[in-house]
């Protein structure tokens, strides 16, 4: 094995993303699959995980996908996912929870329930089924080789915007307290917990702002580095985070953002001096 495959290689190890058929989960089992992992793909639509990972299967990698349907919704969903999990394997490396919703409607309208339902599957759901898949994932936990948590965040769980989606924002920053939060519970199992802080990328839940070349191409240059994000730069911070070389990161919130996160339009006493 070559210096970069062993810092970077996740062969041989099994994973679940959540969310897996479409936009960032999708990216995250690409990344895996390619970096030579199992990837178990499970989501409400499961005939779209089997879909997707026919694709990923097809693009010759070292690992391979197996798609199913699982849902995070309900304690009921995620018992039957954990059984899911479980009939395909006795031990689990890297858990990506990535399954997610949203809701916007302006401030005037925006309705008790949109509370409910977006922070019991972005905050219960990621919290239950975490919980209830340890047992697979201290069977492959070690000393030399953690087990890897990645949950989900967004810049908009950092910075203090909602544009319409109150329950959203708030669920991530919910999502980046309970990340360090399990970091320091899960540090003696030697299990690592990360979050994702996203901007902007293209995905289902992104469309109506990046649907199009030239939607993203002006939501992009509202970003500091002048462009969303792509497919890759989720791939590499997974590997990075879930092979060798993240095995000393715990308890990050990592700002996949292109950096919004950093940025401030604010100037203190710049514009008194011009």
């Amino acid at each position: 094995m070559g210096y970069l495959d062993n810092l970077f290689s996740v062969e041989g190890k099994v994973a679940l993303v959540t969310g897996g058929a479409t936009g960032i989960g999708r990216m995250v089992a690409t990344g895996l699959v390619m970096g030579g992992a199992t990837v178990l793909m499970a989501s409400r639509k499961g005939e779209a995980c089997e879909s997707v990972a026919a694709e990923l299967n097809a693009l010759g990698a070292t690992g391979q996908a197996i798609g199913f349907a699982g849902d995070v919704g309900s304690d009921e969903g995620v018992k039957a996912l954990v059984a899911a999990v479980n009939a395909r394997t006795d031990k689990l490396h890297i858990l990506v929870n990535n399954a997610g919703i949203t809701w916007g409607e302006p401030l005037e309208t925006f309705p008790h329930a949109a509370w409910q339902k977006v922070m019991n599957v972005n905050v219960g759901g990621l919290f239950t089924l975490t919980r209830d898949l340890l047992p697979l994932m201290d069977a492959a936990s070690s000393d030399g080789d953690p087990g890897r948590i990645i949950n989900l965040g967004s810049v908009m769980g950092t910075v203090p915007v909602a544009e319409g989606a109150y329950s959203y924002s708030a669920s991530k920053a919910a999502v980046h307290h309970l990340t360090r939060i399990l970091a320091n519970e899960f540090a003696k199992r030697r299990i690592t917990v990360n979050a994702f802080a996203p901007g902007p990328f293209q995905s289902k839940m992104t469309a109506f702002a990046t649907g199009s070349e030239e939607k993203a191409l002006k939501v992009g240059q509202g970003v500091p580095l002048g462009r969303i994000g792509s497919p890759d730069d989720v791939a590499a911070a997974t590997l990075h985070l879930c092979g060798r070389g993240g095995s000393y990161i715990t308890g990050a919130i990592l700002p996949l953002d292109g950096g919004l996160s950093a940025h401030s339009s604010v100037g203190l006493f710049a514009s008194s001096l011009e």
